[in-house]
This record gives C-alpha cells, structure tokens and sequence, in this order.
C-alpha cells in the first residue's frame, strides 16, 4: 500500500524533527548495559542493608537504621551500575559513516543498524 504525498511529506518531516531533536535516542551509546552479576549483587546488599534497618527498628538504635538505609541505598547504586561504558565516557565520538562500528548485539542496536542503512539507500525492503 502506497503513501500518498502528504503522508510521506509527514513523515519525512516526522524524521527530520526526531534526528535534531532525539538525537540522543537514537544514538549508539544509548543503551547503557546493565549486568546480571552487578543488579544480583546489588539486589543481594539492598536485602541485607532492608535486614539491618530493620535491626534497627527492632534495637531502637537509629544509628544502625541510619547504617542500614546507607547500605540499601548502596545496593541499590550497585544494581543500576553500567558495565558498558557510554562512548562519551571513553572521550571518543561515535562512528556513523565509517565502516569500524564496535560490535553490539542489542535489539535496538540492530533496529538503529537497518534505520540507518534504510536512510542511507542500502536497504530497501
């Protein structure tokens, strides 16, 4: 089914205004990895940390309360910790146009990969 004139002005238009302004959506030091090992340890040091505000509680010491909510407040920093570096952080830029891409397996990876060979007039179906 074809798009008629307006539609494909419409959405070109709807391009445009998501390149200039999503820049950041779309680019490929978005998706910062979060680790299995990091949110189960994280997970694992909030528990403890709940089990000692607790402890707390229990011992009407808010000394040790106050030491259990830093603690779960540490697991909870552990858990969302990235363990893919953003390519900001390397002080490098992101390759668009060259051909030495760093390998990335995400689903959005994959998605931004055919939007820009789609763009780019490689990938036409």
């Amino acid at each position: 089914m074809a798009l008629s004139e307006r539609e494909q002005r419409l959405l070109e238009e709807m391009e445009r205004n998501l390149l200039q302004h999503d820049a950041d959506v779309v680019a490929p030091g978005a998706n910062r990895g979060l680790g299995f090992g990091s949110l189960v340890l994280g997970i694992l040091i909030a528990v403890v940390g709940l089990g000692v505000v607790i402890a707390g509680i229990v011992l009407r010491s808010p000394w040790i309360g106050i030491a259990g909510f830093a603690v779960l407040v540490a697991g909870a920093l552990v858990a969302m910790r990235r363990t893919v570096p953003d390519i900001a952080d390397l002080g490098g830029t992101a390759p668009r146009s060259s051909g030495a891409k760093p390998p990335r397996s995400s689903f959005m990876s994959n998605l931004e990969d055919r939007w820009d060979r789609r763009r780019d007039g490689h990938d036409e179906g």
